[in-house]
């Protein structure tokens, strides 16, 4: 099956939470998958296939521990063409316009960098998911079929 790399972006833990089911989930089913508390360009690099797991923080920002990779990512523009990415975002739709605004981020430079989407961008909204797994799981299932 895939290998799988799990690149996480957490203050609070959720996106940490949600990631462990996710990898639990992707083993269940056959593939090797790792989870990377933030993550470097050179992990990026090696990986087969990508998922992004990000909580927002502030007014819409990436969480401290993801900051590093995002910014690398923009500097030195590594083409993910040959990588098929996910990208799960959290956030509270009571911030407005900044509701998942890490996870957006992320969204648009993948894109930018060519990568493979074969399903576009989940955001789970707090205020109607007190578990972010709920609405995670039929996504993981359809991105996961496309590895």
């Amino acid at each position: 099956m895939a290998s799988v790399s799990i690149f996480v972006g957490s203050m609070y833990g959720n996106a940490d939470n949600l990631a462990a089911e996710v990898k639990n989930k992707l083993v269940s089913l056959g593939h090797d998958a790792t989870v990377f508390e933030g993550g470097s360009i050179e992990q990026l690099e090696s990986a087969k296939n990508v998922l992004f797991i990000t909580s927002t923080t502030g007014s819409g920002d990436l969480p401290d521990n993801i900051q590093p990779l995002f910014q690398q990512m923009q500097s030195q523009f590594p083409m993910l063409t040959d990588k098929k990415v996910g990208v799960i975002g959290l956030g509270d739709s009571s911030y407005g316009e900044t509701f998942c605004g890490a996870g957006r981020q992320v969204d648009a430079l993948v894109k930018e960098l060519n990568a493979t989407i074969p399903v576009e961008r989940l955001d789970i909204d707090a205020c109607e998911h007190f578990e972010p797994w709920e609405p995670a799981a039929p996504w993981l299932m359809l991105w996961a079929a496309q590895l």
